[in-house]
């Protein structure tokens, strides 16, 4: 009778414990997973160090000062163009003007477009650009600078970026749009040529948004 009462009990502690554990993995399947950070880390001791994308002086669409640190804790959105562009821009201009749809109305996205152009493309350039896609300003900002510090720029949002004279007035450059969370440490990026390609972006936007303010 011990003997079928000491069974008894193991069985009771075995089913326990694979109830527990079944719970345990089940948490562990429920938790968000977390966007990756992109470019190099670092691990110095007990810290890590992501990549950042710097903050730099730049100048806006109103002849304003412009840092990215200006923006606060908000998620950026931010891609590389020229008004003058035959190729991709057309196509890229369409997609960020989907996203801006989609977060128009939400505080904690900005968008930034950086030109490449800073030969033609003036301050009052980027206003007229901006003034003709019928944009809120203090949503998506157009940006100029110093020619190598754009460039440079674009590397560290891990954007290609090259003068080319054989290329369409020439620049060649990619048509990537780039998620930067709060802490400006890039955490994913869509083909702003490809429409599926953003389709599945609005996710990862969302994904970060929810990690960020959660």
């Amino acid at each position: 009778m011990e003997s079928n009462k000491n069974s008894l009990m193991k069985i009771i502690s075995i089913l326990s414990l694979t109830s527990v554990m079944a719970l345990l993995v089940m948490g562990c399947r429920n938790e968000p997973q977390r966007l990756p950070y992109l470019g190099n880390i670092e691990v110095n001791g007990s810290d890590t160090i992501y990549h950042t994308v710097p903050d730099i002086a730049l100048i806006n669409q109103d002849s304003q000062s412009f840092r990215i640190s200006s923006l606060g804790n908000k998620v950026i959105l931010a891609d590389f163009f020229f008004t003058s562009c035959p190729s991709i821009c057309p196509k890229v201009q369409k997609q960020m003007l989907r996203l801006y749809d989609r977060y128009k109305d939400d505080d904690r996205v900005m968008m930034i477009s950086h030109t490449i152009d800073q030969r033609n493309d003036s301050v009052e350039v980027l206003k007229r650009y901006a003034h003709n896609l019928e944009v809120d300003i203090h949503k998506w900002t157009f940006v100029t600078g110093q020619k190598d510090s754009i460039f440079d720029l674009a590397d560290q949002y891990f954007v290609s970026v090259v003068e080319d004279p054989l290329a369409a007035k020439g620049f060649d450059h990619s048509g990537r749009i780039i998620l930067v969370d709060k802490n400006r440490r890039v955490r994913g990026f869509c083909e702003g040529t490809d429409p599926e390609s953003v389709t599945a972006f609005f996710d990862t936007v969302d994904k970060l948004l929810k990690e960020e303010y959660q």
